[in-house]
């Protein structure tokens, strides 16, 4: 991964690990869900869960989610199924509704109710055809897969029914079931009623098995006992007391590695009736049980489940277990909904050996703290609200190993690695103790016992790495040192503070060391940070300035400057030599829980109540960069010494895993610049070729509506018949041709380009049927904005036509136009002397003289009114009313008389009595002067 030198621009998040599994029912599938990995022998198995109301299939290499999580009830998910297919998968809640989902395409293809309570179980036959329901009310249902109707209605049981299985052979048509009430009974499908009636258990019966041939049966229960059954003669053979709550038993089949490992061959297993059978429950170790003998051959040594030994009522251990197919080991459910993989081998001295080798954790609670771990940074620690510490796997977001030991719940915790090269955790907890952890032994060897309340923060050096500082609820600061002879020293020794100090009067909440070891700062709820000296402890600086408490503060890696964050949804920057406020940066809309620095210190990344994560440049008091990925507080921020990868954890469960992406972001908007001048050349060249279709999708790829415009302006004042318009846009997908709407919307709105929008407008509802333009996302709203606007351009077109009418009128009267009609059908042209007849131009006849009035020519207009009052004064004749003489006709533009089609000089005009007086007045005047 590359790392950018300079200030960061952008973070992404690549890897998340959410909640799958919150207890409950769960089903194994094999392959890929909905049966898409069907044949393949290497397809990974995956997990189908509950989780809450929702319905989750994961991976069970990584637990990456496949597919989209499926709603079902608003209430919990109380039983699950698979279809020996692995393409339905079933479920059922408190709604007491069936429903039946395709894992191909998460639809959920059928739905019915049928027991007047909660289903507790389910099964599926072998054919699957056939669906097998215990409820709460007492009865066991089976259930026509294909039409949805019961089949099969059995009563009998006394109390809630817990368990059900089909028999193996579908040849057997058998059903079992166990229930609150201690009996397992056996059901014939065929006549309808139960057969025989098992009564050996005291308590719940928890767990049914039956062995390959079909011929046993194993039951075990709350009352600590597992019991053998004949199912020839349905009675009891043997019964194992097995000293613990069993929730779990399985066959172990003729051709399953265990046996292998265990030393049993094959032919002898076949001359033994029974076998071999394992068994999980409340003390969370994994028993083999020979069921001849009734003895047990193997058992765990240590529990890989978290167990309170101190508070009997808190004790968890398994509480399913299932043979992997395929014979890829063995799956244990744990009350902590985790789910452990264990592989068997046979070590070199002939024993038999448990491996687990994968551990996924279904739900992690509350994630209180978390830390890089490792120089290397590929292992991350997590604090939840659980007794033990989570290591995962930075790589496959698997837990790789628990660090167990703390007797309360873990809050915060540190990593670093030691001037020996030892990887090092220490751990504050509830329990009023610290802890130091060797990574590499994964095992306690120090704990640190002095202070009275809960530990709130804990901080390692970061200079010398041979000491680290804890804070308190009891209001103290303590520092606790070690030396290389305690690390390499086996087993836990207790450790011994070296100094302390009562330093606030409320609740501590972070702690930090400064890069020299010189000093360490401390923030509380009494909304003061504290500067002290060490190794003495002694006070240095008070920062006040915060209005609420204070939750973490963290010193600069390269200036002397803490950050500090506060419930008051500030982030101040202070100066340690005085104490002064340097910068104050505001942006959280509630409580900055966590604040860490940045490149070198030039900028810092922040998390909040607000369930946002947000990056500051600090030259600048700029937020350049705010992050949506959590869906409540987020109460731990982590950052990577070497990669400055960030995690992120909080209250929804869920763990981010960012980096930086600032480099990749300038590779890709240079690559996409370049390509975008590459097909902006493109468009240019097909601009230039007229190659219109081309251009308009290189436009709209681009997406360019300028350009867009131009081009159908373009087309628009040209007569192509070959449209090249309609040509692309059958080209565009639906999503493009809602763009390309919201461009007609927006340019009908201006007068200006609004005949290229209707023209647009009238290639698109001309080239795709109705029935594609309602399935348009959103074509309601682009409606709404094209009708207003195109009725105001219409109507303003028709009253520019009803104003020519008076135009033509005016020009009528004025007689500059002529409305005299030749012929009824015919309407000469003046513009270049023809005739038109039906739409058809006339050849030119020679003008006809008048017998009465040779003189005098005809000359007309077009036939009505020219609206457009283009005529010519040049090729318009008028004719005179004042006629001279009767072959005279006068001539309006040049003021001459025309007889016989002979130009007459032109006569002096006649001047009025009036005039001709004041002429002479005027005259004689001169003269008498």
């Amino acid at each position: 991964m590359a790392l950018s030198q300079g200030p960061k621009k952008n973070y992404r998040c690549d890897r998340s690990l959410q909640q799958f599994y919150t207890g409950g029912p769960f089903a194994v599938g094999s392959g890929a869900p909905g049966g898409e990995g069907e044949g393949d022998a290497e397809a990974e198995a995956f997990l189908a869960c509950a989780c809450g109301s929702e319905l989750r299939v994961v991976s069970a290499a990584d637990t990456s989610a496949i597919g989209e999580p499926i709603d079902g009830d608003s209430e919990a998910v109380t039983a699950l199924a698979l279809s020996p297919d692995s393409r339905l998968l079933f479920a059922a809640g408190h709604s007491r509704l069936i429903r039946a989902w395709d894992l191909a395409t998460r639809t959920c293809i059928r739905s019915w109710k049928g027991h007047d309570g909660p289903v507790m179980a389910m099964a599926c036959h072998a054919s699957g055809g056939l669906l097998a329901t215990a409820g709460a009310d007492k009865k066991v249902c089976v259930w026509d897969v294909d039409g949805g109707f019961c089949t099969h209605f059995f009563r009998g049981h006394t109390g809630v029914v817990t368990t059900i299985m089909f028999h193996k052979d579908p040849k057997r048509l058998l059903l079992f079931s166990g229930s609150d009430d201690g009996d397992v009974r056996v059901w014939s499908l065929e006549s309808k009623k139960c057969i025989a009636v098992l009564k050996a258990h005291l308590s719940t019966v928890t767990s049914l098995a039956l062995s390959e041939d079909g011929q046993t049966l194993l039951s075990a229960g709350r009352d600590k006992v597992v019991t053998v059954w004949d199912l020839r003669k349905y009675s009891s053979k043997k019964t194992i007391t097995a000293y613990e709550m069993i929730e779990g038993v399985s066959f172990i089949g003729p051709g399953s590695g265990f046996l292998a490992c265990l030393g049993v061959e094959p032919a002898n297993l076949k001359e033994k009736a029974n076998g071999y059978c394992l068994t999980v429950g409340e003390r969370g170790v994994v028993r083999i049980w020979c069921l001849e003998s009734a003895v047990c051959v193997f058992e765990q040594k240590s529990s890989d489940v978290t167990i309170n030994s101190e508070n009997e009522e808190s004790r968890r251990g398994f509480t399913a277990t299932v043979m992997l197919p395929d014979d890829r080991g063995l799956l244990c459910v744990t009350a902590d909904q985790e789910f452990l993989f264990y592989s068997c081998t046979r070590t070199d001295e002939g024993t038999f050996q448990l491996n687990l080798y994968k551990r996924l954790i279904g739900y992690n609670d509350e994630i209180l703290d978390l830390k890089f771990v490792g120089e290397e940074e590929q292992y991350l620690a997590v604090a939840t609200n659980l007794e033990q510490v989570r290591v995962y796997d930075v790589a496959s977001m698997s837990c790789s190993y628990v660090l167990a030991g703390h007797t309360e719940i873990v809050v915060c915790l540190d990593t670093c690695v030691s001037a020996s090269g030892k990887t090092l955790v220490v751990t504050g907890s509830k329990d009023n103790t610290v802890k130091l952890w060797d990574m590499e032994k994964r095992s306690c060897i120090g704990t640190g016992k002095g202070h009275l309340g809960a530990i709130g923060c804990v901080a390692f050096s970061k200079k010398l790495k041979n000491f680290f500082v804890s804070g308190s609820s009891d209001r103290t600061i303590k520092v606790w040192t070690w030396d290389d002879a305690l690390i390499d020293a086996n087993g836990e020794v207790p450790l011994k503070a070296k100094a302390g100090v009562a330093a606030h009067d409320k609740d501590i909440n972070s702690l930090s060391v400064s890069p020299d070891d010189g000093l360490v700062c401390s923030g509380s709820e009494d909304r003061m940070a504290c500067i002290w000296k060490l190794p003495n402890l002694v006070s240095s600086v008070v920062l006040k300035g915060h209005k609420r408490g204070i939750w973490s503060v963290e010193f600069s890696p390269v200036e002397r400057c803490v950050i500090t964050s506060s419930g008051d949804r500030t982030i101040k920057i202070w100066h340690v030599p005085d104490g002064s406020c340097l910068k104050t940066f505001e942006g959280h809309t509630s409580s900055v829980l966590r604040a860490s620095f940045l490149s070198r210190g030039t900028q810092f990344v922040s998390c909040g109540s607000d369930g946002l994560v947000k990056l500051w440049t600090i030259k600048t008091n700029e937020c350049i960069a705010t992050y949506d990925k959590h869906d409540g507080k987020v109460w731990a921020l982590a950052v990577g010494r070497k990669t400055e990868m960030l995690a992120t954890g909080g209250t929804d469960s869920d763990l981010n895993l960012w980096h930086d992406c600032t480099l990749e972001d300038k590779q890709e908007d240079f690559l996409k610049k370049e390509e975008e001048v590459l097909r902006g050349q493109e468009l240019e060249n097909a601009v230039s070729d007229s190659d219109y279709t081309k251009a308009i999708q290189l436009a709209f790829e681009l997406r360019r509506p300028r350009r867009l415009l131009e081009l159908f302006s373009q087309l628009c004042r040209k007569a192509d018949p070959e449209d090249p318009i309609e040509k692309a846009l059958h080209g565009l997908p639906k999503e493009g041709l809602r763009v390309l709407l919201e461009y007609i919307r927006e340019w009908n709105t201006k007068p200006k380009f609004c005949h290229v929008a209707q023209f647009v407008l009238f290639r698109v509802l001309r080239s795709f049927p109705p029935t594609d333009i309602v399935e348009i996302k959103g074509i309601s709203e682009l409606l709404e904005g094209l009708i207003p606007y195109s009725q105001r351009h219409f109507s303003r077109v028709d009253r520019l036509v009803r104003s020519t009418f008076l135009l033509d009128y005016t020009l009528t009267r004025m007689s500059v136009v002529d409305p005299d009609v030749v012929d009824a059908g015919t309407t000469r042209d003046v513009t270049n002397d023809s005739s038109v007849e039906n739409g058809e131009i006339l050849p030119e006849e020679p003008a006809q003289e008048s017998p009465e009035k040779p003189g005098k020519k005809i000359k007309s207009s077009k036939k009505g009114s020219n609206k457009k009052g283009k005529a010519s004064s040049s090729n318009v004749v008028s004719v005179d009313p004042d006629v001279v003489d009767a072959g005279t006709t006068r001539d309006v533009t040049n003021e001459s008389s025309v007889e016989n089609g002979e130009i007459l000089p032109e006569e002096p005009a006649q001047e009025s009595p009036e005039k001709l007086g004041k002429k002479r007045k005027i005259k004689q005047i001169k003269q008498e002067r």
